[in-house]
C-alpha cells in the first residue's frame, strides 16, 4: 500500500503532467480565434464598399474572440472551426461563415441593455456571441434535435442570459417582445410581418432574404419611433431556407 505521502506525489505528478497538454490546447484555440479576427478585419476591409465601413465595432470583435467555435462545431470538423467559411452541423444546417456572424452582429448596433430575438439558433455559435453583448438573449429553432444540443451546450459554456425553446420562428417570441434587435439566420422568401411587429420603435433587425435558388441578399431593417420602415440591402448572401408552416 502507498504511504499517505507517496499518494499526494502521486497525485501532483498526474496534475503536473496532464496540465501543459490542456494548457497547450487551450493556447492553442486562442491563437485560431486571433487569427480568425485577422481574417475578419481583412474581410471587412476588402468589402468595404458593400458595408460602407472599413471596420467593425471593437466590441463586436472582442465578443467574437471570447466565444469557442470549436465548441459548437461536430468533432469531425473542429479542426476546421477556425477557417472562415460555414460548416455542416447535421440535419441540413450549417453554422455561419464568422465573417457573417460578425457584419450581422455589428449592424444591430447592440447596447448592454438590449433584449435580443435571434430566430434560427442552430449551434447556438451566433447566441453565444449575441450574449457577450446584450442583456438578454431569445432563441428560437425549429429543428428539435439541434435546439436541444444547441440548448445544452449553451447551459453547458455558462451563458446564463439566454433562453432558448424550440419552435417556428417566423412567428417570434411575442411572450417577450417587443425587442431591441432581432437576427434571423435562415433566409426568408420576405420579412416576416410578425418579426416586423415585435420589433421595438428604434430597433433594428437584420435577415437574409431571397428563394434558395435565387440570390439572396442580407437586408439591414430599421423601424422608426414612429413604426415607418426602413431598408437596406448590405451584400448579397447563402443561406439555408427559413422553414415551416407560414
Amino acid at each position: 500500500m502507498l504511504r499517505r505521502i507517496d499518494v499526494f506525489a502521486l497525485f501532483f505528478l498526474i496534475l503536473l503532467l496532464a496540465t501543459p497538454g490542456k494548457l497547450d490546447a487551450a493556447e492553442h484555440y486562442e491563437d485560431l480565434r486571433r487569427n480568425l479576427i485577422r481574417q475578419i478585419t481583412d474581410k471587412v476591409r476588402t468589402t468595404s464598399r458593400y458595408l460602407k465601413k472599413t471596420a467593425l465595432d471593437e466590441q463586436v470583435l472582442v465578443a467574437m474572440s471570447k466565444v469557442p467555435r470549436h465548441l459548437f462545431v461536430p468533432k469531425a470538423y473542429r479542426r476546421h472551426a477556425y477557417e472562415n467559411r460555414p460548416l455542416p452541423i447535421g440535419q441540413g444546417q450549417t453554422i455561419s461563415q464568422p465573417y457573417i456572424v460578425a457584419i450581422m452582429t455589428d449592424l444591430l448596433n447592440i447596447q448592454s441593455s438590449d433584449v435580443i430575438l435571434e430566430i434560427g439558433t442552430g449551434s447556438g455559435y451566433q447566441a453565444a456571441v449575441l450574449a457577450e453583448l446584450a442583456k438578454q438573449v431569445y432563441t428560437i429553432e425549429i429543428i428539435k434535435n439541434l435546439q436541444r444540443s444547441a440548448a445544452e451546450r449553451l447551459k453547458n459554456l455558462g451563458y446564463t442570459n439566454i433562453k432558448a425553446k424550440l419552435g417556428d420562428g417566423y412567428y417570434g417570441w411575442q411572450d417577450h417582445a417587443p425587442f431591441d434587435a432581432i437576427i434571423v439566420t435562415a433566409a426568408a422568401g420576405q420579412i416576416p410581418p410578425p418579426l416586423i411587429k415585435q420589433l421595438k420603435p428604434g430597433g433594428k433587425m437584420v435577415i437574409p432574404v431571397g428563394g434558395a435558388f435565387m440570390t439572396q441578399y442580407l437586408i439591414l431593417v430599421e423601424k422608426r419611433m414612429n413604426s415607418t420602415l426602413s431598408t437596406r440591402q448590405i451584400l448579397p448572401v447563402r443561406f439555408v431556407p427559413l422553414t415551416g408552416k407560414h
